[in-house]
């Protein structure tokens, strides 16, 4: 089938009263970001749905990467024809013989934009559905909830037909909901805070701490292939890395051995409220599960939380391993979250870290440490890259290394 344009329907947009108009600019923004490497779409972003047409692009990829834009409830892909009904006619017949099948039943669903047509609505209903019954001996009408609904829309520049409904993403799209940082490791785990917070319409921008030689530079470009992963949702995605090196280097020097993974953790905080700061966000999200290891305990959560007053929101926090392996697998990141590439979050791992830091013992240890200089010096060394879903960063020699490890 040579479809023509992709009908979209929102989801909770329809919910947002005076601000719908803002959410719908938004998500036409976003599509037109997700969808840019297709150079001859044509997207129009009206009050009730989006119209992309296709002027000759291959409808297969695009409807893959309108799947992941949030703020879509569903979407059809339709048929373009003249406004004249012997083709409409013709259009039907075309679309029933790819569909049909002995028993089927159907619907015909006529709506007019325009209602200076020839036809109103229950003439196309009457006129469409008997020329199906003539062409297809044994398919039957039937109004409530038939195999198969010809929807089929009259509008000024022509009529379009489309029977399908795919599913969208659902959620808000994304900068809705302002900005935040994710603290992105190399883990199963903050890939999907990611994909959750973004669903809820924030714009993310992900903070990466790496630190060379201890990790590699593919590590590194493991943490930016995670955030191609997420792009899609977003259309761009902002990677801000942060050397860490000394950070830790002084940390597992100075501070007694139980208290590395708190201290450090509380460096990124400071580091990413500076950067916050700097950058408009209004929130920290990072991929926290409670329970899960020894720094998500609450006492943990509360000593390391102590040195920001920015919000700091864990979309997992109450999520067992299992179900975010499952949402990491639907987004495409367990494989990659797997691949055993160091991170800086397990690079001087304590053997026995401590499961309740006290936060006066923390802010006693930090007192002998030059903390503002640290800060100042790891700001000073970010680096910024503004990441798309057709970058890539690993290569398949990195990845068979990585399996050999």
């Amino acid at each position: 089938m040579q479809y023509t344009e992709i009908m979209v329907r929102y989801g909770e947009l329809s919910t947002k009263g005076k601000n719908r108009r803002s959410f719908i600019d938004r998500l036409g923004t976003n599509t037109r970001n997700a969808l840019a490497s297709f150079k001859n779409l044509e997207i129009k972003a009206h009050r009730d749905r989006m119209h992309i047409r296709l002027n000759g692009e291959d409808y297969h990829q695009v409807s893959q990467r309108v799947q992941k834009i949030f703020g879509i409830q569903n979407f059809s892909p339709a048929i373009k024809v003249a406004r004249d009904v012997e083709q409409v006619k013709q259009t039907a017949i075309s679309v029933f013989n790819e569909v049909f099948y002995d028993g089927m039943t159907f619907k015909i669903n006529t709506r007019r934009s325009d209602h200076n047509f020839e036809y109103d609505t229950n003439q196309l209903n009457d006129i469409l559905g008997g020329t199906i019954l003539e062409n297809f001996p044994g398919i039957k009408v039937k109004m409530k909830q038939p195999d198969i609904i010809l929807r089929v829309e009259v509008r000024l520049d022509g009529i379009y037909l489309s029977y399908e409904q795919i599913p969208g993403a659902g959620g808000l799209p994304v900068g809705t909901a302002g900005k935040g940082l994710l603290m992105l490791s190399g883990g199963i785990d903050s890939p999907v805070a990611g994909y959750l917070a973004l669903k809820r319409g924030v714009d993310l921008e992900m903070v990466h701490f790496y630190s060379p030689p201890y990790t590699s530079e593919q590590a590194l470009n493991k943490a930016k292939e995670l955030t191609t992963k997420l792009a899609p949702y977003a259309g761009k995605i902002k990677f801000i890395q942060v050397p860490f090196t000394e950070i830790q280097e002084t940390v597992k020097s100075d501070v007694p051995a139980s208290y590395l993974m708190t201290i450090q953790r509380r460096f990124m905080l400071r580091l990413c409220e500076k950067i916050a700061e700097n950058r408009n966000a209004l929130a920290i999200f990072n991929g926290e599960s409670l329970g899960q290891v020894a720094s998500q305990t609450m006492e943990s959560m509360a000593a390391i939380n102590d040195v920001t007053s920015l919000p700091v929101l864990r979309p997992v926090v109450s999520m067992d391993k299992n179900d975010i392996i499952k949402v990491a697998e639907k987004i495409d990141t367990f494989e990659l979250s797997i691949k055993p590439y160091e991170d800086c979050c397990t690079i001087f791992a304590p053997s026995a870290p401590k499961t309740k830091p006290r936060i006066d013992r923390a802010r006693e240890y930090e007192s002998k440490l030059d903390v503002v200089g640290l800060i100042d010096r790891a700001l000073a060394g970010i680096k910024i890259t503004e990441i798309g879903s057709d970058d890539h960063y690993l290569n398949a020699q990195e990845d068979s290394f990585a399996e050999l490890l």
